[in-house]
C-alpha cells in the first residue's frame, strides 16, 4: 500500500508546488503609440511580428486605454494604480509622497521576495528618492537625444541599448522570481524645429530602408477637422507641433520614420523573448505589453496627445502568459481594460489573484482567463497638467457615448458623442437640444466619479502636495 500512496503523494506535491511557483512578469511599455499601430490590430503594412505573436498565443484586449493621456501621469498611474485626481502627479507639480511610493507594484513585489527591475524612461518623481526601495536594480535611461556614445566612441540607438539592457537583467537574475518593467523612450517624437524627420523619429540602423516603398494613408479624420473645433484648440500644443509636420510630404516622410521606431522596439522585444527561451525560463515569465498613452500623428491636423479623443486615449493592450490554457489563447477581449488595471494585474499575478485594496484599477486576470465576471461599463478619463496650450479636461466614456468637458473652456468646450453612429467623433451632439437628457446623464455620471476619485480639480492643493486628502475609493 505505502509503495503505491507515496508515488502518488509524491505526484500531488510536484503538482501543487509547480501551480504556485511564482511566475516572473515582465512589463513593456511603449511611449506614444496607440492601438491600433500593431500588425495585430489590423495595420496594413506596420510590421510587429513580436508582439502579433504574444496576441497570438496570449490575450489581446481590444478596448485599452490610459486615464490621462500624458506620458508622466500615466506612468504615474500604472505604478501607483490610482487615477490622476487621487495621486496628482503630472508635469509642473512637486513630486509624488513616499507612502504612494510605498503602494508601486515594484515596491511591494520586492517585499514578497521578488528581484525588481527598472530600465529605460521613468517620467515620474518621489519625494526623498525611494527607488533604492523600489527596485533592486533602477536603470533610468532617458532620450535627448536617442543616440548614445558607447565607451569604444560609437553611437547606439537608445532602444537597443535598453534591449541589452533588459537581457543582461535576466540573464542575471533567471535563478530567482523577478518583476522588470522596461520602457521604451520609442516611439515618443525629438519634439523640436528639426529639419527632417529622421531628427523627428530617429529609428535604430536595424530599420534603415524599412517602409521607403509603402505609401502610408493619410488619417481617416482630415488634417483640417481642428478649424471646426472651438478657438482654443486652434493655438493648442496639438497645432503647435503639428505645424513642423505640416505637408503631404513631411507627413509621408515622418510616418514612415515613427513606424520604424515601433518596428525597433518590437525587435528588441523579440531579443529579450528569445533570451527567455535560451535560459529556460520562458514557460514561466509573463509578458505584458501596453503604450503610454495614444497619438494623433496628424489626425485631425494634430500632432501629440492630451484630449479627449479616441487617437489619444487608446493604447495597444497585449498579455502573454505561457501557463494559460491552449483554448484560451488567441482570444481578443473586449471589455474596458486600464493603465490603471496594470499594477493590479501584475500583484494578481504575484499573489494568486489578490490586489491590493489601495489599488483603484481591477486586475485583469479573470478576463485574461475567460472567467464570467461583472466589469465595468464606463470609465473616468481626465487631463490636468496646468500649460497655457494643453487645455484641462474631464469626462466618461461607456461602451456608446464619451462626454469630455475642459472645464477651464465653457461652454464651447463640451463634447457629447455617439460612438455606434459616429465612431470618428465628428458630430457633437452637445449642442444638439434633442440630446438634453443624455447630456445632463452624462454630465451627473462625471460628476460623480470626479468626487470619488478626489473632488473638483484644484491647482493651489496640487501644487501644495497635501498627503491628507483621504484613502482612495476602489473603482
Amino acid at each position: 500500500m505505502n509503495r503505491l500512496i507515496l508515488p502518488l503523494l509524491l505526484t500531488a506535491l510536484l503538482s501543487c508546488a509547480q501551480a504556485t511557483k511564482r511566475p516572473n512578469i515582465i512589463f513593456f511599455l511603449s511611449d506614444d503609440q496607440r492601438a491600433d499601430f500593431l500588425g495585430c490590430a489590423g495595420h496594413p503594412f506596420l510590421q510587429t511580428p513580436t508582439i502579433d505573436r504574444m496576441a497570438e498565443n496570449g490575450v489581446r484586449f481590444s478596448n485599452a486605454f490610459v486615464t490621462t493621456s500624458i506620458c508622466s501621469t500615466s506612468r504615474a498611474t500604472i505604478l501607483t494604480g490610482l487615477w490622476e485626481r487621487s495621486h496628482r502627479y503630472t508635469f509642473g507639480v512637486p513630486p509624488m509622497s513616499e507612502g504612494l511610493a510605498q503602494q508601486s507594484y515594484p515596491y511591494l513585489l520586492r517585499r514578497q521576495g521578488y528581484h525588481t527591475g527598472f530600465i529605460g524612461k521613468y517620467g515620474v518623481s518621489f519625494a526623498n528618492k525611494p527607488e533604492k526601495e523600489m527596485f533592486d536594480s533602477f536603470q533610468p535611461l532617458n532620450r535627448n537625444l536617442f543616440w548614445k556614445k558607447q565607451k569604444d566612441g560609437s553611437l547606439r540607438h537608445l532602444t537597443d541599448i535598453v534591449g541589452d539592457r533588459a537581457i543582461d537583467y535576466v540573464r542575471a537574475n533567471k535563478d530567482k522570481p523577478f518583476c522588470l518593467s522596461v520602457s521604451f523612450n520609442a516611439a515618443h517624437a525629438e519634439d523640436g524645429k528639426r529639419a527632417s524627420a529622421f531628427d523627428h523619429y530617429p529609428w535604430p540602423p536595424m530599420e534603415n530602408g524599412l517602409y521607403e516603398d509603402v505609401i502610408v494613408p493619410e488619417p481617416a479624420v482630415g488634417r483640417d477637422h481642428w478649424k471646426k473645433l472651438p478657438k482654443f484648440f486652434h493655438n493648442s500644443m496639438h497645432r503647435t507641433r503639428y505645424e513642423w509636420r505640416d505637408t503631404p510630404e513631411k507627413y509621408q516622410s515622418y510616418a514612415k520614420a515613427y513606424f520604424r521606431m515601433i518596428t525597433g522596439l518590437d525587435r528588441n522585444i523579440g531579443r529579450v523573448w528569445d533570451e527567455l527561451e535560451k535560459l529556460g525560463i520562458e514557460d514561466n515569465t509573463v509578458i505584458i505589453f501596453t503604450g503610454d498613452n495614444g497619438y494623433f500623428l496628424g489626425s485631425r491636423g494634430f500632432s501629440g496627445k492630451w484630449n479627449h479623443y479616441e487617437e489619444s486615449l487608446r493604447v495597444p493592450l497585449v498579455v502573454y502568459d505561457p501557463r494559460l490554457q491552449k483554448d484560451k489563447r488567441g482570444k481578443i477581449v473586449e471589455k474596458f481594460a486600464l493603465n490603471v488595471d496594470i499594477p493590479a494585474t501584475i500583484m494578481a499575478l504575484a499573489q494568486n489573484g489578490e490586489q491590493p485594496t489601495e489599488y483603484q484599477g481591477r486586475s485583469l486576470l479573470p478576463l485574461i482567463e475567460g472567467k464570467a465576471v461583472t466589469w465595468r461599463t464606463d470609465f473616468f478619463a481626465e487631463h490636468l497638467f496646468h500649460r497655457f496650450d494643453i487645455p484641462k479636461w474631464e469626462g466618461v466614456r461607456t461602451d456608446r457615448y464619451k462626454y469630455a468637458r475642459y472645464f477651464e473652456n465653457l461652454p464651447a468646450g463640451e463634447f457629447l458623442f455617439d460612438l455606434h453612429l459616429d465612431p470618428l467623433e465628428l458630430n457633437n451632439l452637445a449642442k444638439d437640444p434633442t440630446s438634453g437628457l443624455l447630456l445632463r446623464v452624462m454630465r451627473e455620471r462625471t460628476d460623480n466619479l470626479r468626487d470619488e476619485l478626489g473632488g473638483v480639480y484644484s491647482r493651489e492643493k496640487w501644487q501644495a502636495r497635501e498627503n491628507a486628502f483621504g484613502k482612495p475609493k476602489n473603482k
